[in-house]
């Protein structure tokens, strides 16, 4: 009986520091599973979704630059169309650019895509306005040099006041 009264008391404590330690590790180890599930669950406004409103909001202002009736004029001109044509490649320009970034809409404020689409309709009032002012004998250079000159006359652009927007929201953002 003293042979197992000495291995029960040799045993004892390393059963007892064996067993709190398997209930630490279990506790530690559901801590993080729950960490690991909030994780998982974290709201949409993580790192990811800031980053891919950042590009949203990059790509939104790049839209806008290239829809402005400058960059677009210039973009666009061949000296050899006819001014139909070229106001034609222009609307469709306008459209592609719109169509190609409609989703950017998901990642910017309702205001801000709101803005941003009535730019792009005041751009296409421009070009059809000046369109409307050509004969059939104008070539592109002719709606080209109108264009320009309702540009002059309009002072601040709406892709620009719609730039404009987007960085200063942007930059609340930060």
């Amino acid at each position: 009986m003293d042979i197992t009264v000495q291995i029960i008391v040799s045993i004892l404590p390393a059963l007892v520091v064996f067993m709190t330690t398997a209930l630490f590790l279990k506790k530690q180890s559901e801590k993080e599973m729950r960490r690991a599930q909030l994780e998982y669950k974290k709201p949409i406004k993580s790192q990811n979704f800031l980053s891919e409103r950042m590009e949203a909001y990059q790509r939104s202002i790049l839209l806008l630059e290239r829809i402005n009736p400058n960059s677009l004029v210039m973009r666009i001109h061949n000296p050899a169309f006819p001014a139909k044509v070229f106001q034609s490649e222009l609307i469709k320009a306008v459209r592609e650019e719109f169509d190609h970034n409609v989703t950017q809409q998901l990642f910017v404020s309702i205001d801000a895509w709101k803005i941003l689409k009535s730019a792009k309709d005041e751009t296409l009032k421009i070009i059809n306005l000046a369109g409307q002012q050509m004969n059939d004998l104008s070539m592109s250079t002719d709606l080209a040099g109108k264009i320009f000159e309702i540009v002059g006359e309009v002072g601040e652009l709406p892709s620009e006041i719609a730039v404009e927007y987007l960085k200063k929201e942007f930059q609340e953002l930060l």
